[in-house]
């Protein structure tokens, strides 16, 4: 029996999925909080779960301040962010901060299912904003995959690591190249040379490379 702790504020939404994993076979709630300073208050008087599903907009101390504070005092719980937006800066921002699955509020019930159980099994878990290739990568490790190739393998460029480094946070484009001192044009070129040497489509799948591969760690 795997336990699992909801941090989010809106308690109707909390309550309704704490009503649904605790009528699976294989998952409890072990508690309730409603923020991340109440997490971390309650986490001393309670067992370790073993996944946090943590929304990110929340008032006091949000998802992205409790998941840094979660990979730093207990690295193995499983960090699931669970909030209503998917753009690419709040997902990279929590991966960054320890996160180890995004699921969106609205998803159905099925697939709440299927990602605590692929979080558990397999250690990852991202939805279909993640292109199909990094998924796979990610929930076929012990398969020969992009995502597992040794860094050496693909023959980046010292300027290369540097721009997937800067990628795997939260600035733009714009002040990547600012950090780097060189041009827009020639940071699109790094991205666009990343994409065809990893294999990938989307920033989100550079992210996950460099996590994979331990350029940026967890």
């Amino acid at each position: 029996m795997y336990s699992i702790v909801l941090v989010d504020d809106h308690i109707v939404l909390r309550n309704a999925l704490a009503s649904i994993i605790n009528r699976l076979d294989n998952f409890m709630v072990l508690f309730e909080a409603d923020n991340g300073k109440d997490f971390i208050d309650q986490i001393e008087f309670n067992i370790v779960p073993d996944i946090v599903l943590l929304d990110i907009t929340m008032p006091e101390m949000d998802g992205y301040a409790t998941a840094a504070w979660i990979k730093k005092h207990h690295p193995k719980v499983k960090v699931m962010a669970l909030s209503m937006m998917d753009n690419e800066t709040s997902i990279i921002r929590m991966i960054s901060n320890g996160a180890k699955g995004f699921l969106v509020k609205n998803a159905k019930t099925e697939e709440l299912v299927y990602a605590l159980n692929e979080i558990m099994k397999k250690g990852f878990y991202f939805n279909d904003y993640v292109n199909s290739k990094i998924a796979k990568a990610i929930q076929s490790p012990d398969e020969e995959s992009v995502g597992e190739m040794p860094m050496e393998s693909i023959m980046l460029t010292p300027k290369e690591v540097e721009f997937l480094i800067q990628i795997c946070t939260e600035k733009s484009h714009k002040e990547i190249a600012e950090h780097m001192q060189v041009s827009h044009r020639t940071v699109d070129y790094y991205r666009d040379t990343l994409f065809n040497k990893i294999g990938v489509k989307t920033r989100i799948g550079l992210v996950i490379h460099a996590f994979k591969t331990g350029i940026v760690k967890f």
